[in-house]
């Protein structure tokens, strides 16, 4: 794969972000040109979405023979498409004779691929079958000439690519975060919508955003009335990856609307322990995932300009409850869509106010760990000094953890560094 190799080159260096891999209570937020500076959104692209795996779909976006989705990463278009022997295969839509897209439509069902240019046709393998005015041609070897692969792998349904053939597996980079999911059955839930959003903000503010509830009195009244922004608890994380739960007060049964399931059963693998838990979590580098009692949350945050990015959210709910008479998720969409739109409001008030010439890094507070934790995700990448920044959560920032008076419990607050 062509890789442009100065753009993989770090434009942020250890030095910059020395402050930001500080245990919380000494650390300062990332420096404010990583959410402008062209050079720095190159890189990531990169760097970063060039490498890593990255969740694209789902197993039911493609569940047929022939059937297929385009992705689009790092500035890379992929089809994902169903093959005779009901694997999944991924490709770049990428013609291997003048180099048109092989596909044009997002989504659909084809016998086999046909080039809309010249019509070099190849097979749900991607192998080249038919180049007319080719056979008189010297060294040409279809196989030499079939659609070129990257990456795919499955995991609980989600489909993810990677454009580095070095990269490790799926599960090795997934690690505990794959353990920590896979007591539910999320295989089995379907999608019943998806909302893209157009949001005026860089995808880390939206990520560093869903990492926190500091903000959800003021902004998330409805949200915080059913999950006291407070009263929760944080994950110990090995990987890259960052989570916790929050607690549904006692009249409420799950995120929606009124607070109601609506009749609706608990996900499969659901059990006393999770009782009255809401799940969240922000996995590297642009996957949100949270889990409720009855259903499931995705949010794809992708990159598309420094000040810009596309997320994708989509709910996923039980066959069983889709096929009730009376199922009606209209209750936990219309309540996300609402805690969407005020989230994208204050994320676009952060891209515009850290463009200032009077913002310098601020600091982060004490409710503020897990904004801290993916950050320090961001902060080693940029550094590429093979230094993994770790610290344990607070587990005393909680209602139920307090009183913390000054830097007691900063011994619990040790780093844990380990070389890469």
């Amino acid at each position: 794969m062509k890789e442009d190799r100065a753009a993989r080159t770090s434009p942020v260096g250890a030095a910059d972000v020395a402050a930001t891999r500080q245990r919380v209570e000494r650390a300062s937020l990332l420096p404010p040109r990583v959410f402008h500076d062209p050079a720095v959104f190159e890189y990531e692209q990169a760097a970063w979405f060039g490498t890593s795996w990255l969740y694209v779909g789902r197993d039911e976006d493609a569940r047929e023979t022939g059937e297929y989705f385009l992705a689009s990463v790092a500035g890379e278009s992929l089809a994902i498409v169903r093959g005779e022997d009901q694997l999944l295969r991924a490709f770049y839509n990428v013609c291997r004779h003048r180099g048109a897209r092989v596909v044009e439509g997002e989504k659909g069902r084809l016998a086999r691929f046909q080039c809309p240019y010249h019509a070099w046709t190849y097979g749900l393998d991607g192998t080249l079958r038919r180049a007319r005015h080719t056979d008189p041609l010297e060294d040409f070897e279809p196989l030499e000439n079939s659609l070129v692969p990257a990456r795919l792998e499955s995991w609980q349904g989600f489909v993810f690519i990677s454009l580095d053939d070095a990269a490790p597996t799926l599960a090795a980079v997934l690690g505990d975060f794959q353990r920590r999911l896979d007591r539910w059955e999320l295989t089995a839930l379907r999608r019943v919508r998806r909302i893209d959003y157009d949001v005026a903000a860089n995808w880390k503010v939206i990520a560093d955003n869903y990492s926190e509830c500091y903000h959800c009195p003021g902004v998330h009244p409805q949200l915080n009335r059913l999950t006291p922004y407070d009263v929760g608890g944080n994950f110990r994380s090995e990987g890259p990856w960052a989570g916790g739960w929050m607690v549904l007060t006692d009249r409420f049964e799950t995120m929606s609307m009124d607070g109601s399931a609506a009749g609706r059963g608990h996900i499969g693998g659901w059990s006393d322990e999770d009782g009255r838990r809401i799940y969240y979590f922000v996995v590297w580098p642009n996957i949100l995932v949270s889990v409720f009692p009855d259903y499931l949350m995705t949010h794809q945050v992708w990159p598309i300009e420094p000040g810009r990015s596309v997320v994708r959210c989509e709910w996923f709910f039980a066959p069983e409850e889709i096929g009730r008479p009376g199922f009606d998720p209209s209750g936990p969409i219309e309540f996300w869509d609402l805690t969407n739109r005020q989230d994208w409001h204050v994320c676009e008030s952060v891209q515009q106010g850290t463009s200032s010439r009077a913002y310098r890094a601020g600091r982060y507070t004490y409710m503020e760990d897990m904004v801290h934790a993916f950050d320090l995700m961001v902060a080693d990448r940029y550094a590429a000094d093979g230094v993994i920044t770790r610290f344990p959560p607070r587990d005393d920032k909680w209602r139920a953890g307090r009183p913390l008076a000054g830097s007691a419990g900063a011994a619990a607050a040790r780093a844990d560094r380990l070389e890469a």
